[in-house]
């Protein structure tokens, strides 16, 4: 099968929005996901800059149907038809982890497609509706790599670098908030410890 036709360009997240929704000290009722891809070529991961963009869950309030963004985002990779035949990693920066139910139609997903790997670096744990440890240690079970954003690894970096725009100082500086090194150390134990089905 061979890749469909690329999706239109997406443009990029306003720097209050990312700031507003990627602090892991509050807590923002919408959730957003940056997404790239990248195809294997001689052993090498290429980018493709036609598949990476940025999109938010939907909400009540919207007059619409409340959806979860990975949801939406699975129906944007099922449009791409990716080639069965090559290897792809799409990689997801998210402001909440995926819900048991998310985490259910990723794995879903992965199982039926494996020649996507999947990685996905959270910004907090959305620990709100029982199943989320499970649906987590399920994810990772199926193959994909499941982490917490971090100041360390420059997770927030790339992304203030990647999908916000920073509209005439292209060479802003990610402004870290106070205490983002602890509380994203404190969500890396506690993933740690889902992760290895061990309680809070």
């Amino acid at each position: 099968m061979a890749a469909g036709s690329a999706p239109e360009a997406r443009g990029l997240m306003d720097e209050q929005t990312f700031l507003d929704n990627f602090n892991n000290l509050i807590y923002p009722h919408k959730t957003y996901l940056c997404y790239e891809t990248e195809r294997m070529q001689d052993d090498l991961w290429i980018p493709l800059d036609e598949y990476k963009g940025f999109l938010q869950n939907k909400g009540a309030d919207e007059g619409s149907e409340r959806r979860h963004a990975e949801p939406i985002f699975l129906g944007d990779i099922a449009s791409w038809n990716l080639d069965t035949e090559l290897r792809y990693r799409v990689t997801c920066f998210i402001s909440w982890s995926p819900c048991a139910d998310c985490a259910d139609e990723l794995t879903k997903f992965l199982t039926k497609n494996r020649h996507v790997n999947l990685r996905i670096f959270a910004a907090r744990i959305y620990d709100y509706l029982q199943g989320y440890e499970a649906g987590l240690r399920k994810l990772k079970a199926a193959g994909a790599e499941v982490a917490i954003m971090s100041l360390q690894e420059f997770e927030f970096e790339y992304c203030w670098k990647n999908f916000v725009d920073h509209q005439q100082d292209e060479d802003k500086p990610f402004p870290p908030w106070d205490n983002l090194g602890v509380r994203s150390e404190k969500l890396t134990k506690k993933l740690a410890g889902i992760l290895q089905n061990q309680e809070d």
